[in-house]
């Protein structure tokens, strides 16, 4: 185990690999612990100037950037990765052959941080989950702090943690795979669909990291988990899991334990042998059968954190969407537009389109991370009266809209253009949405950007 504060007590120099927001997080953070930090972007055309500008005049840091040599590891006695370098990197094997120990910023700020975590995992709905997670604790308890995936890293917070801070952490597959120590008081795993396998390699690859998240827990802890998964089913059955299981479930039920589940269009909790009305959805702000399996999660997470069930019934019927994710913009023309642009693979794309209630004109389309979209596609006939197709992917797609006899399609250039078209064939009562089914990555810098160009070009209209 790499015990990260005793390596800061003796002010030893560690290499912090990305230069993006987790790894200048990390680096402050290790700064404050007294530390010395050694900043490393492969890309040889970083501005170092620009990076060493975020950090204060006299902070013991020092950037390099481009290809990585032994000599640049002298005095290296650590290096923390930000969640966006994969493991298979050159430099990885570098620092493997001078035996540095390799953590990710995850797990750096987990080391320092102090009171309970509850940690949400999963393909889809992680975003959401973690957000009404978040706003629940806060009607509980004093100090809450809600990081991860979902905003500012961890390593932002940790070192204001205390005994009484409860933290919610939303953690990707890309987090997990380095992590050591990293356990939560309560963990989620929501759902496991293909996502990733550019940098995974293999659906197997993919799962073994979600389930990582759970490696540490102990019989104190508990674990959610989706009952219509079948991959989190055998899991939660199998006897190496160590934490307590609490399922969730949209329909299938398992036949015992601790439960939230969907019936019609209410949310029941089972526990301690009675089935207990929870929740109606008609008192939810939310759109659609995976927000409130979504909902449901949330609810278990909260229950196993010590929130009542009363607060969090209050909590659940004022909150609303998060930005990016099936996220009302505006009616025009008796037209609806909604952003699902966090909507970045086709598990994603088909609950945001399932929530739509009316004919859908849709905008799809973006970088290739190597998936299939046939699932999203089978669902346009019927559904979808225009397809709208940006990016890399656009010709991938529209060869499988053409396998199942889907010719509704038209390209766009820009994000200016796919909203005008879509503008154009709505008629009243329809809905327009963007919802990619493809990360935003050679179009845009992130799902965020991509959603707030595409309010503002509905806003324009």
């Amino acid at each position: 185990m790499i015990g990260v504060w005793d390596m800061m007590k003796e002010n030893k120099k560690v290499l912090i690999a990305g230069t993006g927001k987790s790894g200048i997080a990390a680096a402050r953070m290790v700064l404050k612990m007294d530390g010395e930090v050694l900043l490393y972007n492969s890309n040889e055309d970083t501005d170092g100037e620009s990076v060493l500008a975020q950090f204060d005049e006299g902070d013991r840091v020092s950037f390099l950037c481009g290809e990585l040599k032994p000599v640049d590891l002298r005095n290296i006695h650590l290096a923390v990765l930000s969640p966006g370098i994969p493991l298979n990197s050159e430099f990885i094997t570098l620092l493997d052959r001078s035996k540095i120990p390799v953590i990710g910023e995850l797990e750096l700020a987990y080391q320092a941080s102090k009171g309970k975590i509850a940690a949400i995992t999963g393909t889809n709905g992680k975003t959401t989950t973690t957000a009404l997670v978040g706003e629940i604790l806060k009607e509980h308890f004093k100090d809450v702090v809600v990081a991860g995936n979902i905003g500012e890293p961890f390593s932002e917070y940790a070192l204001k943690t205390n005994e009484d801070t409860v933290s919610v952490v939303e953690v990707s597959s890309f987090m997990l795979e380095t992590i050591s120590e990293f356990k939560p008081n309560v963990s989620a795993i929501l759902n496991i669909t293909p996502d990733h396998l550019d940098r995974h390699g293999s659906m197997d690859n993919y799962i073994k990291c979600k389930k990582a998240i759970a490696m540490n827990q102990s019989e104190d802890d508990h674990i959610v988990l989706n009952y219509m998964d079948e991959v989190l089913r055998e899991y939660g059955k199998s006897k190496a899991l160590k934490p307590k299981v609490v399922w969730f479930s949209s329909d299938e039920l398992p036949a015992e334990g601790e439960l939230f589940y969907l019936k019609g269009d209410d949310i029941f909790y089972r526990h301690d042998d009675k089935d207990e009305l929870f929740i109606n959805v008609h008192e939810l702000n939310l759109l659609g059968r995976h927000n409130y399996e979504n909902v449901m999660a949330a609810a278990a997470v909260a229950i196993k954190m010590g929130v009542s069930a009363d607060e969090i019934k209050k909590v659940l019927k004022k909150f609303k969407a998060v930005e990016h994710r099936i996220e009302f913009v505006r009616e025009r023309c008796r037209v609806r537009y909604y952003n699902d642009s966090k909507g970045t693979n086709p598990d994603a794309a088909i609950q945001a389109l399932k929530a739509m209630p009316g004919p859908t004109i849709l905008i799809g389309g973006g970088y290739d991370k190597h998936s299939e979209y046939d699932d999203w596609v089978k669902l346009f006939p019927g559904k979808v009266k225009k397809l709208v197709l940006l990016g890399q992917t656009r010709d991938k797609i529209y060869e499988c809209c053409r396998k199942y006899g889907f010719d509704e399609v038209s390209y766009a250039e820009d994000m200016n253009e796919a909203v005008k078209i879509c503008a154009s064939f709505a008629d009243e009562g329809d809905y327009v949405l963007l919802s990619p089914a493809c990360a935003s990555w050679g179009m845009f810098k992130n799902y965020e950007e991509r959603g707030e160009i595409f309010k503002r070009c509905v806003e324009e209209l």
